[in-house]
């Protein structure tokens, strides 16, 4: 059984997921928090870092911490082209909650560059992660970002990105690419069952 420990990065969370020596870390957080991941992650054998999508705040930290690790960074092939530019997926939003969550992030994902960790690795839906010491397979959600995966760890706790989000409730992401992918991909996570579900922003739920 695992441990799952949400590390939060301001409105962002990354997650550490647990056998209590092994461990693998679910995005990365924003440069301003990376010493809070440091933190967390000098607890464990860390085994691998998989990225839910190319955004900032969810991958800002992975070149640095892949090398601290000597580990790799697994994302979605399609997400590759994000680390050249935002601007290769832009990105769309409904409601008013989006609106204003959108304007906001605009400003630093325009002017922000992520960097390509060398040590890159691609998974696709159905792969497997327990070779690295964790119990979990990958489920690819696009809409958000056109590689956006989620990761469900031994059919019990399910990580979303930002697929879905909880900034008020839970619900379908607020911010997309592609917004009919987006739709498909939570029938996608309603069909698995029961999770316990981690947000990319806000509190997890069941």
């Amino acid at each position: 059984m695992v441990e799952v420990k949400r590390i939060k990065g301001g409105t962002d969370n990354c997650y550490l997921v647990t056998d209590g020596k092994n461990a693998i870390l679910i995005d990365t957080a924003s440069k301003p928090h990376i010493n809070s991941v440091i933190e967390e992650c000098d607890k464990y054998e860390m085994k691998l870092i998989v990225l839910t999508h190319v955004h900032f705040d969810h991958a800002e930290n992975a070149a640095e911490l892949s090398k601290r690790y000597n580990i790799p960074v697994a994302i979605h092939k399609a997400d590759e082209e994000l680390f050249e530019s935002f601007d290769k997926q832009p990105l769309k939003s409904y409601g008013l909650v989006g609106r204003v969550v959108l304007g906001v992030s605009l400003k630093v994902l325009r002017h922000t560059k992520v960097e390509r960790p060398e040590n890159l690795i691609y998974i696709k839906d159905g792969d497997d992660l327990s070779s690295y010491g964790i119990n979990a397979k990958v489920l690819e959600l696009p809409g958000h970002t056109l590689g956006s995966i989620g990761v469900d760890v031994e059919g019990t706790h399910l990580f979303v990105g930002d697929e879905l989000d909880n900034w008020i409730k839970p619900g379908l992401g607020h911010l997309y690419y592609d917004f009919e992918a987006i739709k498909t991909s939570a029938e996608k996570i309603k069909a698995l069952g029961p999770r316990t579900i981690y947000y990319g922003h806000g509190n997890p739920t069941n």
